[in-house]
């Protein structure tokens, strides 16, 4: 994996990077077991809780480690490289709490991101329902102010929530007198009921579960912004987020693809003829390679532009996803197609990438949507220029 240079103002390689860079090492051989079995092991979790990397990007004064866009990139990249799970955990904990740190009122940032940072808390975020995946103004999750203020009522039906089986807070989506809004759930109130999912296609170590809200009823402060914005502030900023990290984590999906692949075209010897000396495979190789690093350059060019501050970097975060989604499908491709039979064999990292990388194409957005924004970005550009 290229080294972050100076001149992306980084000097050396910060603790967090490496941490991630040593965890994803020991994960390397484990990983398959996880996907096989469906779960992340609890203490492999609560060791990743513990490093420090769930919410990395937070200020020092909430218990974050201040990294940069591109830090945590690089953290995303080495988890995606050897398992997506590892990688989702951070994607909805660092999601739920860019959310808070941005549009969360003083009391809660002071409440919840401490324990969001440290790990005391893991986090799930809940918007996806039956007819609301990527149309998110269709949910139908219902959220009710009692009549002296004080709670909230929450019912609805939610789908697919990484890591909704063992999150103990959700933010949950849904709408206030017919105005999307926002609210933080612990997962340990009455009315919360969880249902695993099993043997999907991709991801399947991440604890994924269909969660059912209902009537759970929590105090009015776990409201994240007023009523109305729930869609377009919070949910957009957590969406965002995600994609950032989603991106990067492909990013090292893809990268690993190609390191196996040309590990294999290199040592494998058909006959007398060494693998690699094919033209048809070196093509193949090659084209993996190019294509996930354009991947690792869009995202760079993602997290320099999302340094500007909240709200920078939006259409680079989209484009850079969209692309590292697309290099990772297609290196998982190539890898098991050079790999051949080892590329389809239970333990192989490939043929997890394989599955994964489809997901990828998906979750946070997916390709259509990405390129109706990217297109509509260009034709206000150009249409302004006109």
């Amino acid at each position: 994996m290229p080294a972050i240079t100076e001149s992306e103002d980084v000097t050396g390689t910060p603790a967090l990077v490496a941490a991630a860079a040593e965890l994803a090492a020991k994960a390397r051989v484990p990983a398959g077991e996880w996907d096989a079995d469906g779960k992340v092991p609890p203490d492999v979790l609560r060791g990743l809780a513990g490093t420090g990397l769930l919410a990395a990007d937070l200020p020092a004064h909430y218990g974050g480690g201040d990294l940069t866009p591109r830090q945590l990139g690089e953290v995303a990249a080495h988890l995606g490289g050897v398992c997506s799970a590892l990688r989702g955990l951070l994607t909805v904990q660092s999601m739920v709490a860019a959310a808070l740190l941005r549009w969360g009122t003083r009391e809660q940032r002071a409440d919840w991101l401490p324990q969001l940072a440290d790990g005391t808390l893991t986090a799930g975020f809940a918007a996806t329902e039956d007819g609301a995946g990527s149309a998110l103004g269709e949910v139908r999750t219902e959220i009710e102010e009692s009549g002296d203020g004080a709670t909230l009522t929450v019912t609805g039906r939610k789908k697919w929530i990484t890591f909704g089986q063992s999150a103990d807070v959700l933010l949950v989506l849904g709408r206030c007198a017919g105005r999307p809004t926002t609210v933080l759930v612990e997962t340990d109130r009455p009315g919360v009921r969880r249902e695993p999912v099993q043997g999907q296609l991709g991801m399947r170590a991440a604890g994924i579960a269909h969660v059912t809200l209902d009537a759970v009823r929590v105090p009015a402060d776990h409201r994240v912004g007023p009523p109305g914005a729930g869609l377009s502030h919070i949910a957009a900023t957590a969406l965002d987020h995600g994609r950032y990290t989603v991106a990067w984590g492909c990013v090292g999906m893809a990268e690993a693809c190609v390191a196996d692949a040309a590990a294999h075209a290199a040592t494998r010897v058909q006959g007398d003829t060494p693998l690699g000396s094919h033209q048809s495979v070196g093509a193949l190789l090659a084209r993996t390679a190019v294509r996930a690093a354009a991947a690792r350059e869009l995202a760079a060019a993602a997290g320099r532009a999302r340094a500007g501050g909240p709200g920078h970097g939006i259409t680079e975060t989209i484009m850079a996803k969209y692309a590292a989604a697309a290099a990772c499908a297609e290196a998982g491709s190539d890898a098991v197609q050079i790999l051949g039979a080892a590329g389809c064999a239970p333990d192989s990292r490939v043929g997890r990438h394989y599955r994964d990388a489809k997901v990828m194409e998906i979750i946070e957005g997916a390709q259509e949507v990405a390129e109706s924004h990217i297109a509509a970005q260009l034709l206000r550009r150009f249409g302004a220029v006109a």
